[in-house]
């Protein structure tokens, strides 16, 4: 993930940027835990406090191992993946019971990688299809399978279709997140495989967020007509949502100093390996705000209410960064810290409710009795 080099007890300072780039539209139809207020600091003014609150209304599940990717079904299960063995389970998130779906064919786990991001088709209803990011023997890459819940439990996974293979893979760094965009578009953020001179080569699918269709074809108005790159100069992208516009936000890992949440524009740089953080640097984007690795080490965000939710997996906690449109309207908050350990992914529940996966199972982590979990989160 990083080279560490700082302790846990490091102080960190979490700074905001007042903005970043215009955000233009996108393309196409486009525990009693307390909170923290971490010192943020804008170019002109100190941002005031938040003020929300996070209770932890229940424990859906228990006893998940290695998860990493969960994708929302409509009659309200989860599908939730294990990145070391491949297994898909479904998870009823009103009894807690899980159920063996089936495993990705080819998933080799190495380091960081393994079955990481699941999305469903934006015709699910229709098609069944559920897309994997996974990595194999030779890439990382992503293919869809049809679920078919009236197969036996553990045999209702379809043999993999392909649609896009050829991502880097690594040790570390491999990114993994995919998700569905408002434009039906499919998004996937990627790593630089530790290869820093992979995110700023435009014909390299690693350090990228990456746009397609649906069949892994380049999106429509994408920069490039024949390329699915849709931003570059990332270092390990593992979160993306959009917000109540339709604009794209992605969490970033950084190397020692800064981590990252950006606005994600087409066809824009941001920085890796130039600029890490805030640089001010021209042709590069500043993220909107950024953290201390030892606060951060964000992995999946939500967008909820008016915010940018973040879950950290080092920081061991949630990050709620409340925004102005494209600019923090205040200064985030850390809920829940220390409380659950590595927090991996964070996924809107419905009004005022979000699920928070724990990632304690990984070998990084260190797991507490019922590792891990999904949470089910009342919020403010």
């Amino acid at each position: 993930m990083r080279r560490t080099v700082v302790t846990a007890l490091a102080a960190a300072t979490l700074v905001l940027a007042a903005g970043c780039s215009s955000a233009g539209s996108q393309p196409g139809p486009g525990a009693t835990p307390g909170s923290t207020a971490s010192p943020a600091a804008a170019p002109s003014a100190q941002l005031p406090p938040a003020k929300g609150s996070v209770k932890v209304a229940r424990t859906v599940t228990d006893g998940l191992k290695s998860p990493w990717g969960i994708a929302p079904l409509p009659d309200g299960g989860l599908l939730v993946g294990s990145r070391d063995d491949g297994t898909v389970v479904r998870v009823d998130t009103a009894t807690g019971k899980k159920t063996a779906v089936g495993s990705v064919p080819g998933v080799d786990h190495q380091g960081e990688g393994g079955l990481l991001g699941l999305a469903l088709s934006p015709t699910y209803a229709s098609d069944h299809l559920v897309y994997a990011y996974f990595t194999t023997e030779s890439d990382n890459r992503i293919a869809r399978m049809i679920y078919d819940q009236q197969r036996p439990a553990g045999e209702q996974l379809g043999a993999p279709d392909t649609i896009l293979r050829g991502i880097p893979k690594g040790n570390n760094h491999n990114g993994g997140r995919i998700a569905f965009g408002p434009d039906k578009m499919l998004y996937a953020g990627t790593g630089e495989t530790g290869d820093r001179a992979l995110a700023q080569d435009k014909k390299s699918l690693g350090g990228k967020i990456l746009r397609m269709t649906p069949d892994g074809q380049p999106g429509y108005g994408n920069p490039e007509p024949d390329s699915v790159v849709y931003s570059y100069g990332h270092r390990n992208v593992q979160g993306l949502a959009w917000d109540a516009q339709n604009r794209l936000w992605a969490s970033e890992f950084g190397q020692d100093t800064w981590d990252e949440l950006n606005l994600i524009e087409p066809g824009k740089n941001y920085g890796w390996p130039v600029v890490e953080g805030q640089g001010g640097k021209p042709g590069y984007v500043d993220p909107v705000a950024q953290w201390k690795p030892s606060e951060a080490s964000p992995s999946g965000i939500a967008y909820a209410d008016g915010s940018v939710w973040m879950a950290a997996l080092k920081g061991e906690r949630l990050w709620r960064v409340p925004l102005d449109a494209t600019k923090p309207l205040a200064a985030p908050e850390a809920f829940l810290t220390g409380q659950y350990g590595r927090l991996r992914t964070v996924l809107t529940a419905g009004p005022g409710k979000l699920w928070l996966l724990t990632n304690n199972t990984d070998s990084r982590g260190t797991p507490k009795p019922g590792d891990d979990r999904i949470l089910e989160l009342d919020v403010t």
